[in-house]
């Protein structure tokens, strides 16, 4: 890899929603290539992802890419660092699926001859060239999701966040999408939420676990399939039985 990618670094993050606490002291380096991110519904996965997409305010601790640091007064050069793709998501129906592309690159401050580059890489990236000129309201649920993944890399971020972007595919278009997410991570950092453990097997160079707020793990596919060797047979699989190994412990295990 190119010596000037960059990892993103937590530092101490915290959030509050009222007096609910969303996010606790979350500190943790997001390299280069997949980083897995798991937990239960109310874990702090959502909380963390928009954080770091800037769709919510950063109340404490610091957020930082190389020499540029998440704040109110660099919100647009954080913006156009990172590419956001939430789990529910919005397109143009009625439109194009390239002005829906074009309209994504439009609003990251792209013009011109470089605009019109970077719709036709993006769409050929996530393999709908030949379907450009369909509306969107006529794609299928697959088509969908490559459709909004293409809109947040459109602009090429250093920086990918994925929530929950294979809910509701079928096998095979999970693998496609998968394919689509390994290779935007050869230049991106890339951080993908999913309940499903097996989706991250082929694709994370790295996986967080987190639970109640808190990072309770952070390695890699084999520390935490390692971590649940005593519960493999409790479990589908390996990694299954590390992710709750993880969560029944009542801090970070290593």
């Amino acid at each position: 890899m190119a010596a000037c990618l960059t990892d993103v670094e937590v530092l101490a993050v915290s959030h509050q929603y009222g007096k609910r606490q969303g996010l606790a002291d979350a500190s943790l380096t997001l390299p280069v290539g997949v980083t897995g991110l798991l937990g239960p519904n109310g874990a702090g996965k959502t909380t963390l992802m928009k954080l770091l997409a800037t769709a919510l305010p950063l109340q404490r601790g610091t957020i930082r890419h190389g020499e540029l640091a998440w704040t109110r007064k660099n919100a647009v050069d954080v913006r156009r660092l990172v590419g956001y793709l939430p789990q529910r998501f919005e397109l143009m129906e009625w439109s194009t699926l390239r002005r829906n592309v074009e309209y994504a690159a439009w609003a990251q401050g792209l013009s011109g001859p470089s605009l019109d580059g970077a719709v036709d890489d993006v769409l050929a990236t996530v393999d709908l060239a030949d379907r450009a000129s369909d509306r969107a309201r006529a794609l299928s649920g697959g088509m969908r999701q490559r459709l909004g993944l293409a809109c947040a890399m459109v602009h090429r971020p250093p920086v990918l966040v994925l929530d929950e972007p294979t809910v509701g595919l079928d096998p095979v278009q999970r693998q496609q999408l998968r394919r689509t997410i390994v290779q935007a991570s050869e230049q991106s950092v890339v951080l993908i939420s999913t309940h499903l453990v097996e989706d991250l097997a082929t694709v994370a160079d790295q996986v967080v676990v987190m639970r109640e707020g808190e990072v309770r793990f952070t390695g890699s596919l084999d520390e935490l399939r390692d971590l649940g060797a005593t519960l493999a047979d409790q479990h589908a699989s390996p990694l299954e039985a590390g992710y709750h190994a993880v969560q029944a412990a009542g801090q970070d295990p290593r």
